[in-house]
C-alpha cells in the first residue's frame, strides 16, 4: 500500500462505505421491555396482606412457574462442557451441535437437501431474531429502512427487535374476532401499503402458536400465508416455533412442511426454534436458526464479529435431544396442556371474549371492565390487580394499541395455580364496576 502512514485510511473500499445519514436523531426512543418488571407489583400485595397466595400469570417462563429444565439434562450437558473444554467454537456453535438439531432434534431427511450445514446456533430467540432481520434486509432489497411485517398484536420485541438494527415495523390488518390471523389479502395489501410509502417488505414473521394471543394457525395455512407473501414480493418469511412442543398435539414437522415449497422458496424462508419454553430454559439462552445454506453463511461471516453461543447452552439441546426431545420437555408440556383444559372450562363459563389456541397464552378481551372504571385501555390493569389483588397478568395495551382493550393470561403453570390465577383475576375486574 502507497499511502502514507501519517494519513488516516478508510477500512473498506470508499465504494464499500455506509452512506451518511442523520436519521438516527430522528429515531422513537426503544422504550425498555415492562414485561420483565409486571410481577414485580406483586410485592406490593404481599406487603399488604402477608402470607396470601400470589398468582404469577404474566411471563411464560418454565423455568419460574414449572420445574424447568431437568437436572439430569444440566448435569449431561455439565460433562459435555469438561469434555469439550473452554476454548472458542465457532460463530454458528459447533458441528455437533448442528449434527444434532438435524438429525436428533428434526430427524430431517437428507432429501430435502438441507443439514447440518443450514443450522445457526445463537445466544437466545432475540438473537436468532435480530440476526435474521439483518439478514432479511441485507440479502432481500438490499436496503436498510424497509419493513419486517408482524400481526396486529405482536410479541413486544417484534416491534423493537427489527427497529434497533435498520428496519421498519409493520402492523398487518387483521380482525381481533379472528385473533388478528394474517390473510392472504392482508399481506397483499401490505405490500401495495409498503410500496405506497417508497418502501419494500424485507421480512413476514409467522408465529405458531403466537405470542402474545396464543392463536394456533393451521399447517395449510402457514403454506398458504407463506406463498402468499412470496408471491406478492416479501423477501423472506420467518417461522417462529419457539412454542410449537407446548401443546397437546404433534408439533411441527420440518421434513412434511418443507415439501410444500420449491426449492426456489427454500431460499427465502427461515425457521426459529429453541429451548426457552418447551424446555423452560430461559436462562440458558439457547435457539436455532435453520436457513438456506447462503443465508447462514452471511450471519456466521457477522456473529464472527459480534454475539456467538455459548458451548454450555449447545450442550443443554444436545443432552436433551439426546434423551428424545418430548421425554426432556415433558414436565413443561403435561402441567401446561392439563392447564389450557382448565382454563378452556373456566372461560367457556365466564362468556368473556377470548383466544386460547395452544402455547402458553390466552388472550381476553376485558374491555367492559376498563370502561366501567374510565380508563383508556389495559396499561393500568397490571400494576392495579398485581397489587390488590395479588395476580399479575400482561396488559395487552403493551404489545400494541389494538390490544388496549385486552390481557395476556400465561397458564404456564399447575393446573391448580392457574384456575387460581384465573379467579383472582376476574374478581379483580369485577371490582372494578363497583
Amino acid at each position: 500500500m502507497s499511502i502514507s502512514n501519517t494519513t488516516p485510511v478508510f477500512a473498506v473500499d470508499e465504494k464499500n462505505l455506509v452512506p451518511v445519514s442523520d436519521h438516527l436523531k430522528a429515531m422513537a426512543d426503544i422504550p425498555p421491555s415492562r414485561m420483565f418488571l409486571i410481577n414485580k407489583s406483586l410485592k406490593v400485595y404481599v406487603e399488604k396482606n402477608p402470607g396470601a397466595k400470589i398468582f404469577d400469570a404474566s411471563q411464560g417462563d418454565g423455568g419460574a412457574s414449572l420445574p424447568g429444565v431437568p437436572k439430569a439434562i444440566l448435569e449431561r450437558a455439565s460433562q459435555l462442557q469438561i469434555e469439550h473444554g473452554t476454548a472458542y467454537d465457532m460463530p454458528y456453535g459447533t458441528d455437533a451441535y448442528r449434527k444434532s438439531v438435524i438429525e436428533k432434534y428434526w430427524k430431517l431427511d437428507s432429501s430435502s437437501g438441507w443439514g447440518p450445514a443450514n443450522v445457526l446456533g445463537t445466544a437466545g430467540g432475540r438473537d436468532a431474531l435480530v440476526k435474521a432481520y439483518q439478514a432479511m434486509m441485507a440479502l432481500g432489497h438490499g436496503r436498510q429502512g424497509d419493513l419486517i411485517m408482524v400481526s396486529r398484536v405482536p410479541w413486544i420485541s417484534y416491534n423493537w427487535g427489527p427497529y434497533g438494527v435498520g428496519a421498519n415495523v409493520l402492523w398487518a390488518p387483521g380482525d381481533p374476532a379472528q385473533g388478528w390471523m394474517y390473510t392472504e389479502d392482508a399481506i397483499r395489501e401490505s405490500v401495495k401499503f409498503a410500496e405506497s410509502k417508497g418502501r419494500k417488505i424485507a421480512g413476514l414473521v409467522i408465529t405458531n402458536p403466537d405470542n402474545p394471543t396464543g392463536l394456533t394457525i393451521a399447517v395449510e395455512k402457514q403454506v398458504s400465508l407463506a406463498k402468499a407473501a412470496l408471491e406478492a414480493g416479501v423477501a423472506f418469511v420467518l417461522f417462529d416455533w419457539m412454542y410449537h412442543y407446548v401443546t397437546d398435539e404433534s408439533p411441527m414437522d420440518l421434513n412434511s412442511f418443507l415439501k410444500f415449497f420449491t426449492p426456489e422458496e427454500r431460499k427465502r424462508i427461515m425457521f426459529l426454534d429453541g429451548l426457552t419454553k418447551s424446555l423452560g430454559a430461559s436462562n440458558i439462552r439457547n435457539c436455532h436458526l435453520i436457513a438456506d445454506e447462503s443465508v447462514i453463511k452471511f450471519i456466521v461471516a457477522r456473529a464472527s464479529h459480534t454475539v456467538m453461543p455459548p458451548f454450555y447452552a449447545l450442550a443443554i439441546a444436545m443432552a436433551a435431544y439426546e434423551m428424545g426431545y418430548l421425554e426432556a420437555a415433558k414436565t413443561i408440556i403435561e402441567p401446561t396442556n392439563a392447564s389450557r383444559i382448565v382454563l378452556k372450562k373456566l372461560l367457556a363459563e365466564s362468556g368473556m371474549q377470548h383466544i386460547i389456541g395452544k402455547g402458553y397464552y390466552a388472550f381476553m378481551n376485558v374491555g367492559e371492565f376498563l370502561k366501567a372504571k374510565g380508563w383508556a385501555d389495559s396499561e393500568p390493569l397490571g400494576q392495579y390487580l398485581a397489587e390488590n389483588h395479588g395476580v399479575a397478568i400482561v396488559p395487552g395495551a403493551f404489545f400494541s394499541p389494538f390490544g388496549g382493550d385486552w390481557v395476556r393470561f400465561s397458564y404456564a403453570t399447575p393446573a391448580e395455580r392457574t384456575e387460581g390465577a384465573f379467579k383472582r383475576m376476574v374478581e379483580g375486574l369485577e371490582s372494578l364496576k363497583k
